[in-house]
């Protein structure tokens, strides 16, 4: 679909491109199954949507949203909680969602000098929904990685039509990968970065994570270093995890926690410049018979095998992509299977 807004050429692409995910390259990541779309749209009732805008020859950049359900999320709220580890980033609406334990907006990720405006959209898009006409207080969730390299960042296009583009459009089913929504401008490990999916069944319920990757280190192969990035290993990345367990905010945090581990075990650096945060959450709203500190252990190894899968494949699915002078490559599918020992465990 494209859709003209103003000067903007906003670009949502389709389902299906012909760049491979991990399993299709042979890169089988863990022990435990995915669910039947490997997405984290696996977890019942969660939505994802895009909004890509291609400008000329400068502007590579967008939005995404994560919807935990389908209603008013301000008047049903879900469990949440955030993770950081490394704090160097502009996660706006945080500090609300660990001290109350709820998400109460949709989950929206963007390019750094955007958050304020998709935070602003997103003011509009809950306010305006029938049921808050006197809802005087929302706090809206908003990550970032800094996209920069490819983009004209402080020109700032995302603005509420694309957010509300990302919102509106948000469904369920198989997710777009790569250079898409706020993954169109990222980098990790000095090749194309973007958003990525994955999910795991565990102890009876469905794990799903996806990531916008903007990160470097030694990117690992079933623990073969496959390349250090060039220059800094600066950047940052986004980690959304959604579960279908009766999980308390307490728990949802250490499952967070175990994202980043996730993270880790592709390479990361954990440099002093990279944003890297965790936001999870449940959509069972109901108290009732919590899953016990332990019974969380199938659901850490479930977050942690569909975190680092869900990298790899952000950056299989990305395609080459040029922008703000620069040309960064997507990696190349025959050094990827070179590099595999077998199945990664």
């Amino acid at each position: 679909m494209r859709l003209t807004v103003g000067l903007l050429l906003v670009v949502t692409m389709a389902v299906g491109q012909e760049r491979p995910r991990a399993r299709e390259v042979g890169l089988v990541v863990g022990m435990l199954p995915t669910g039947p779309l490997n997405a984290i749209t696996d977890v019942p009732g969660v939505r994802v949507g895009h909004t890509t805008v291609i400008r000329g020859e400068t502007v590579r950049t967008g939005v995404t949203a994560i919807l935990p359900h389908g209603g008013n999320l301000f008047q049903e709220k879900v469990p949440g909680a955030v993770y950081v580890g490394n704090g160097f980033g502009k996660l706006m609406g945080s500090t609300q969602v660990n001290e109350l334990g709820e998400i109460e907006s949709p989950i929206l990720l963007t390019s750094t000098l955007n958050v304020p405006r998709v935070a602003d959209a997103a003011l509009d898009y809950l306010l305006g929904l029938p049921g808050n006409e006197r809802v005087r207080s929302v706090n809206v969730l908003v990550g970032e990685t800094n996209d920069g390299g490819l983009n004209d960042i402080r020109g700032r296009h995302v603005g509420k039509a694309e957010v509300l583009a990302a919102i509106n459009g948000a469904k369920g089913g198989a997710v777009e990968e790569g250079a898409v929504g706020a993954g169109t401008g990222t980098v990790a490990f000095g090749w194309k970065g973007g958003i990525g999916t994955a999910s795991r069944l565990a102890g009876g319920y469905t794990v799903g994570v996806l990531v916008q990757s903007n990160f470097g280190g030694e990117l690992r192969l079933g623990g073969r270093v496959v390349r250090r990035s060039e220059g800094s290993a600066d950047g940052s990345c986004m980690l959304v995890v959604a579960t279908n367990a009766p999980v308390d905010a307490r728990n949802l945090r250490r499952m967070a926690e175990r994202a980043i581990w996730g993270m880790a075990r592709t390479g990361s650096a954990g440099s002093n410049g990279s944003g890297d945060y965790a936001i999870a959450f449940s959509t069972v709203r109901s108290a009732a018979a919590l899953v016990g500190n332990d019974a969380m252990s199938p659901l850490f190894l479930a977050t942690i095998e569909a975190a680092e899968e869900a990298i790899y494949n952000s950056l299989l699915r990305a395609v080459t992509v040029t922008g703000n002078g620069r040309t960064v490559e997507a990696i190349p599918l025959e050094l990827v299977r070179k590099s595999l020992p077998g199945n990664v465990q």
